[in-house]
């Protein structure tokens, strides 16, 4: 179904606002570095955390949530939801921390936290690979989306597409950087919450809703066997499947608490106490709003059964969210829809390009290339940094294939740092070189899982291998694969980290008085003894576990609703409620005593 005259209006209408809007911020931006990058460390917690959550919200995922559960069921997001108590890690462990550290890239702490060559060369590699390699897959994956989700309603071809959206998101966040990146990520994220809410309530009142809903999934004979599974139900999954999925919990729990684009924002803020709202709200916001794409996604099992499905979504299930839109939404709103995955694909863009800018210029080009430069200078390579890696993220988008494959691969691209990022901030044996080990390890290993799997594409592995490959690389071993990387890793570091010198005592001082990380620093902390903790282990653990409960329950809760089960729904949402006052308590206690 292709666009009417109001939904170009109403789409027209949302890119001049948002241009506006976020080319509203250009001087202040061009003042310096600070400012383009971290928005001169002044923005509020509800304002930081809405734009991470918006970058949450990017135009890829409510293509994968719906695609998960038209594969596998609802409890196949837990390849996301995991992920919140990983983030309440965060909030309490690693969010105030952050913020009095004072960077402006997590790659500007490694001279912060460690010395010497190696350090400069470790934070030199982590901005390429961190802003380059990692940064470009991401925004690759999200451009793939938008080229997916144009072709159903829109009838534009890749080029097109991307020279469109690209264009709109690189016009403000090159003038604006975070500033303007912030400002429109808020009228975005309201956009894009409106809009896939609307979607959902037109597609429970099209099916007589949540009673109905599961009445009719039920009745299907060709619906995935755990369509409707809140969590991985051994009696629908293999058990080797059942075991990935609880491995997924263990990787995802450990890398959340250091993604480099939401440790920009919490370096945003006004102060520490600001960070640790910031990471509250987003926890909330990015986790409950995969509920009205996931009701897509079950919409799509009735409106498009999958013995019947077209020929296109039979191959590509991530096409069903857009032909919902295409199907269920009246005109107008239909409009409002594509502004939404306009403000999905926007927020993530201008997210992704501010921050890989920012290691480029911060950490390469100004630590290593060009010291002693004006605050001109430097913003303007931030600009032309820009520009630089969307087209890099451009070429990389026009290679993919598949969202979910692409999240699998930066998941094991990354787990086997997960550890040694967490510790680094706990324990003062961690090195540089500890660092550098489990980088390396984990790069080689998720590269040599991938260029195994080409080289039997292309003919070339032994025949012997061939059964081994295939095997590992089935889904079914997706994440344990994830922990291997990790455990691995976490073994090569932790002996690397053993036998080398740690940090020069200097450094390490530096770096307690600094940020005041507690855990264990035995001769540090004896050498700094004016240095006192703002909040004991067992707050934070406490703090933690209220929250996870807080999201948790609320998550669930919604899920029992949007199923037919008000009572339970109701009750898991009051004992969610009454958890969130009981960690934002202890947030607010610790920050009072420090």
């Amino acid at each position: 179904m292709q666009l009417v005259a109001v939904d170009w209006i109403v789409i027209a209408a949302y890119g001049v606002i948002t241009l506006a809007l976020g080319l509203w911020f250009t001087g202040r931006a061009g003042q310096s570095i600070e400012e383009y990058f971290v928005a001169g460390r002044t923005l509020p917690w509800w304002l930081a955390g809405t734009s991470i959550a918006a970058t949450w919200f990017a135009s890829d995922a409510p293509l994968a949530a719906a695609s998960l559960v038209r594969q596998q069921g609802i409890y196949a997001n837990w390849l996301w939801w995991y992920e919140a108590a990983g983030i309440i890690l965060l909030v309490f462990f690693y969010a105030k921390l952050w913020r009095r550290a004072e960077v402006i890239t997590d790659a500007e702490f490694i001279e912060l936290r460690y010395g010497g060559r190696s350090a400069s060369a470790l934070r030199g590699f982590t901005a390429i690979y961190q802003g380059v390699l990692r940064n470009c897959v991401i925004m690759g994956w999200v451009m793939l989306a938008m080229v997916k989700f144009s072709r159903i309603l829109l009838g534009w071809g890749p080029v097109l597409t991307l020279t469109v959206c690209v264009t709109m998101a690189l016009v403000y966040t090159i003038a604006s950087g975070l500033w303007g990146v912030v400002a429109t990520d808020f009228l975005q994220f309201s956009v894009g919450i409106i809009g896939s809410f609307v979607l959902a309530g037109i597609i429970l009142y099209e099916v007589g809703g949540p009673v109905e809903m599961v009445r009719q999934i039920s009745a299907l004979s060709d619906a995935p066997a755990g369509a409707l599974d809140l969590v991985p139900n051994p009696a629908h999954i293999s058990p080797l499947e059942f075991f990935s999925y609880l491995c997924l919990i263990l990787v995802l729990w450990t890398r959340s608490g250091n993604e480099g684009y939401m440790a920009q924002r919490l370096f945003a803020t006004r102060d520490d106490k600001q960070a640790t709202l910031t990471a509250l709200w987003f926890a909330f916001a990015g986790t409950l709003m995969t509920w009205p794409w996931i009701i897509a996604g079950l919409g799509s099992l009735i409106i498009f059964p999958m013995s019947t499905a077209a020929p296109h979504l039979a191959a590509d299930p991530e096409l069903a969210y857009p032909m919902m839109i295409a199907k269920m939404m009246p005109a107008g709103l239909r409009g409002l829809l594509v502004a939404a995955f306009l403000a999905a694909f926007m927020s993530t863009m201008d997210t992704h390009l501010c921050w890989g800018a920012s290691y480029l210029v911060t950490d390469v080009y100004k630590r290593f290339l060009r010291k002693h430069e004006t605050a001109r200078h430097y913003v303007l390579a931030s600009r032309v940094a820009v520009v630089i890696l969307v087209v890099i993220a451009a070429l990389t988008a026009w290679q993919m294939e598949s969202i979910e494959r692409a999240w699998i691969y930066i998941i094991e691209l990354t787990a086997g740092m997960a550890m040694v990022l967490l510790l680094r901030w706990y324990w003062w044996r961690v090195n540089a070189w500890a660092e550098i080990s489990a980088m390396v390890g984990s790069v080689a290993i998720a590269n040599g899982f991938l260029a195994a799997r080409l080289l039997e594409k292309i003919g070339l592995l032994p025949d012997a291998l061939v059964q081994a490959v295939d095997t590992f690389y089935g889904e079914e071993y997706n994440f344990i694969r994830a922990v291997f990387i990790l455990l691995f890793c976490t073994f090569v570091w932790v002996v690397v980290a053993l036998k080398t010198k740690p940090a020069p005592d200097e450094k390490l001082d530096h770096f307690y008085r600094k940020v005041r990380p507690g855990g264990w620093w035995g001769p540090v902390a004896a050498r700094c003894p004016e240095v006192q903790a703002d909040m004991t282990a067992s707050q934070k653990w406490m703090g933690w576990f209220l929250g996870v409960f807080f999201i948790y329950s609320a998550l669930l809760g919604v899920g029992y609703l949007v199923l037919g089960k008000p009572l339970v729904g109701i009750l898991l949402i009051a004992f969610s409620t009454l958890s969130a006052l009981g960690a934002i308590r202890i947030a607010r206690t610790a920050h009072l005593a420090s």
